[in-house]
């Protein structure tokens, strides 16, 4: 699915989950960059945080020889992270930027608020942010496609396939949440259907326009949908709602991510952005 996966890196615990979690989504001559940008350039605390990167370059190699992957670490100190982080890649040409929201608005670490925020709203690839438990799953039992359309990005359900493959053809369930109810039964697609071997169920839920029109209630929404399904992986795209603009800010995805009992994948396509 991607060639370059830039996989941009806080702590040691993060390697190996986030590069098991972006291998199967590479092509097969696909690589990995992983990227640790130190927040200062004051000496001598650069040094000493440059020692301790030891940590992270080690596991990065050792993860992508375990995994028959190709991954190249890479260490850089700057006081603008995000724009770091969006140099290296325009210029190693990233498909997509693989990350997590490392805390969340009362995290004591100025940096992260800014950095997915800045990424979210700046890069010219894909970006796929995973919560903590989309890293730890081992498998799930069924991929959860919510949108607010009338179908979801075909991007979105590219990865919801490569997903559903990797976790031995789980199955697919896209969920169209809206305020009326479609002109026509066929509207939509058919319920079932099986797409590269794996089955595919379209649902249609009726929401009223008052909570929908809460950006607010959107996360709540959305898990309340996924609990019908008994969760599973509940993969996000980008949409536009209404005249309020993008539905994957940092905000809404920190309330989601919170919340959120299950793995959460949230992907902002570049093409589709």
């Amino acid at each position: 699915m991607y060639r370059r996966i830039l996989l941009p890196v806080d702590e040691p615990s993060e390697v190996e989950p986030m590069i098991r979690f972006g291998a199967p989504l590479l092509d097969a001559d696909g690589e990995i960059r992983m990227l640790h940008v130190i927040p200062t350039t004051t000496l001598p605390e650069v040094t000493q945080r440059w020692r301790s990167s030891v940590n992270l370059v080690v596991p990065a190699h050792e993860a992508g020889a375990a995994l028959d992957v190709r991954v190249d670490p890479e260490v850089r100190a700057s006081v603008d992270v995000p724009g770091e982080i969006l140099e290296i890649a325009e210029s190693h040409g990233a498909d997509v930027i693989l990350m997590t929201l490392r805390g969340d608005r009362r995290s004591r670490n100025p940096f992260v608020g800014r950095t997915a925020s800045a990424i979210l709203h700046h890069a010219r690839c894909d970006v796929l942010i995973v919560n903590r438990l989309g890293l730890t799953a081992d498998r799930v039992p069924r991929i959860l496609v919510p949108t607010f359309l009338e179908a979801p990005q075909p991007k979105l359900m590219q990865l919801a396939e490569t997903l559903a493959v990797r976790n031995q053809g789980a199955p697919i369930v896209t969920m169209v949440l809206g305020a009326k109810r479609p002109e026509s039964p066929s509207e939509g697609g058919p319920p079932e259907r099986m797409v590269k071997g794996i089955r595919t169920t379209y649902k249609r839920t009726i929401v009223p326009q008052r909570i929908l029109g809460k950006r607010r209630r959107l996360p709540a929404v959305l898990l309340a949908q996924a609990a019908r399904e008994r969760y599973g992986l509940l993969l996000i795209g980008e949409e536009a709602v209404r005249s309020e603009g993008p539905l994957l800010t940092r905000r809404f995805l920190e309330e989601l991510f919170r919340a959120a009992p299950c793995p959460v994948a949230a992907l902002r396509s570049a093409s589709e952005s």
